[in-house]
């Protein structure tokens, strides 16, 4: 097996479950073919570099995982005939993993993954304590 990278940029307007169950296709291919998923990272709704499709933004979703490579082909082929997929871009990183590198792979994922909601978490506590010293310096500003 290899192991693979794939990020694709769905249509905005589909909604949640539409989401869900292209990136649930996805993920059944690669098990049906005997692949193993590393990470699966949602990144959401992002404003697009340039206009695709008339479409100013896309929902990113990130693929991490190991399969062969008749596995790719057939994701891609999917990706071309589904007009809900707006581009992708799958990157081979190597040429052969095994399962110890599987788990290890999941584990540095895992890590990334929590240490970023970890940033984010602190992000939005510091923009909510600056939003209430300004609400409090106006509050005093309006006493004097």
């Amino acid at each position: 097996m290899r192991h693979y990278e794939t990020t694709y940029i769905l249509r905005p307007n589909l909604g949640e479950e539409k989401f869900t169950e292209i990136i649930d296709r996805t993920n059944a291919i690669i098990l049906n073919d005997g692949g193993s998923l590393i990470g699966l990272d949602r990144w959401g709704v992002k404003r697009l570099a340039y206009e695709i499709d008339k479409e100013i933004q896309g929902y990113y979703v990130y693929l991490n995982y190991a399969a062969p490579a008749k596995t790719v082909d057939e994701i891609e082929r999917i990706f071309r005939i589904d007009d809900r997929v707006m581009r992708y871009l799958t990157v081979k990183l190597h040429d052969a993993i095994n399962a110890a590198d599987i788990e290890v792979e999941k584990q540095r994922l895992e890590e990334e993954v929590a240490a970023r909601s970890r940033v984010q978490s602190e992000e939005s506590e510091t923009d909510e304590d600056k939003e209430f010293d300004d609400e409090s310096l106006e509050d005093e500003e309006n006493d004097e």
